[in-house]
């Protein structure tokens, strides 16, 4: 009997893609016969996607399809994790609501799973992306930094657009972590990974939530969550900079007793200090981001709240 799979499916004012995705992901499975299950994850969104969600339910009468509303936006990582404490299959795939990751490659995935007893995983990564220049070259630099920085690796291009046995899911669902960085929890828990190719399409409806200052924060959660090479780094800049102030400062006095030579001591010295003064606040913001994480994580809140569920029907697969 096929495997049951599972596609978890974050929602953020997509009232004009969910129920596409519902019927695209259908074609693509149905014919091989691969029972499926969708778990729509609605992250407080402002438009309709809510009512359209329920009117999906309604419509299939839950026979495949689980829906959760949150009561407020929590953020893409919050759904990703409330989607698969809801997905009850043997696999599990993350897939966009707005239909520019293809079910079709998604099936590949469910194939590769299939005939390769020993891959736990297999995620898509953009071979080609049609992005700009700037962009390109920020998404470049972040994954030539935190591959340095950390000692798990990240694969340069892959999204969160991937298929898990159930194994490796109830192994991310162990974490118990508040700030979740979906592509270093994967790569931490391990398990052996596959990646294929694939090209994004055009979103069907609506436009991307992903502005470049969110695409930043997003980056800076990575290497703070995965590293602690910015730690390390500002106590060597400490280091280095006492060493070299105090070689600097000893020069200065050394100069000032050289007939004819003007040291401006005074000028040079306050430069020096407000010098310090800047790489000791950038040194303290370092320390900042980690313990602005602990005094979040102390709390023990939820990472997010559901306001509403509604939950597919047993008998359904």
């Amino acid at each position: 009997m096929p495997h049951l799979c599972s596609f978890v499916i974050p929602a953020y004012n997509e009232e004009g893609n969910v129920k596409a995705i519902y019927q695209v992901i259908h074609e693509a499975f149905d014919p091989k016969g691969i029972p499926v299950e969708l778990v729509m994850v609605n992250d407080g969104s402002k438009d309709r996607t809510p009512a359209v969600l329920k009117e999906l339910y309604e419509e299939t009468g839950g026979k495949d399809l689980t829906v959760v509303n949150f009561s407020r936006n929590f953020g893409k990582e919050a759904a990703i994790l409330c989607g698969l404490r809801h997905a009850k299959g043997d696999y599990v795939c993350l897939i966009d609501a707005d239909l520019q990751q293809s079910p079709e490659i998604a099936y590949q995935m469910y194939e590769k799973l299939e005939n390769e007893p020993d891959t736990d995983c297999v995620a898509a990564f953009q071979e080609v992306r049609h992005e700009g220049v700037i962009l390109k070259f920020f998404k470049d630099s972040f994954y030539r930094i935190i591959n340095r920085m950390s000692s798990i690796t990240f694969m340069p291009g892959a999204s969160d657009f991937r298929m898990c046995r159930r194994n490796m899911i109830d192994a991310i669902l162990d974490l118990p972590e508040y700030h979740r960085f979906s592509k270093g929890i994967f790569s931490w828990v391990g398990f052996n990974t596959a990646f294929i190719p694939y090209e994004a399409a055009e979103r069907n409806s609506g436009s991307s939530k992903w502005s470049f200052i969110k695409l930043f924060n997003y980056a800076i959660d990575g290497i703070v969550g995965y590293s602690t090479a910015p730690l390390r780094f500002a106590s060597v800049l400490g280091g280095i900079l006492t060493a070299g102030s105090l070689l600097f400062l000893l020069v200065l006095l050394i100069l000032s007793f050289i007939p004819g030579v003007n040291t401006s001591f005074r000028e040079t010295l306050i430069g020096v200090i407000l010098f310090a003064a800047g790489l000791q606040l950038i040194a303290a913001g370092i320390l900042g981001e980690y313990l602005s994480r602990v005094y979040i994580q102390v709390k023990q809140r939820p990472v997010y709240i559901e306001k509403e569920v509604l939950e597919r029907k047993d008998d359904a697969c």
